[in-house]
């Protein structure tokens, strides 16, 4: 069983920070990309940050590039996204997610695409106060 659970939501006002958590269980993440997306109420799933499952590389999006940063922790298997200078526009819920594929490398655009991931966590709500 295949589990991604996130953590660190909350409410924040503008301006502050908060740090997301993703806990994989079932299986290492540690060979895998993970990708971070958040989705508002009648809107399209967005793309807000990746990384390559190496770690070597990491992709923003460019309404958060400078703001969020993402990282993993492969001895804790998770991964972060550290969220500074946070705007109302960032209010939506969040989702962690994982590729199926180890050691794999794709094209810059691919990460941003939902339909590479395999697997999903729950969300976690942000609420940025004006």
């Amino acid at each position: 069983q295949v589990q991604l659970v996130e953590s660190g939501g909350g409410l924040v006002q503008a301006g502050g920070s908060l740090r997301l958590s993703c806990a994989a269980s079932g299986r290492t993440f540690s060979s895998y990309a993970m990708g971070w997306f958040r989705q508002a109420p009648g809107k399209e799933r967005e793309f807000v940050a990746a990384i390559s499952w190496s770690g070597d590389s990491t992709y923003y999006a460019d309404s958060v590039k400078g703001r969020f940063t993402l990282s993993r922790d492969n001895a804790r298997n998770t991964v972060y996204l550290e969220m500074n200078s946070l705007a109302p526009e960032d209010t939506t819920v969040y989702y962690c997610a994982a590729d199926s594929a180890p050691h794999t490398y794709y094209t810059p655009t691919a990460y941003s695409r939902a339909g590479l991931y395999e697997y999903w966590g729950q969300g976690t709500q942000v609420t940025v106060s004006s």
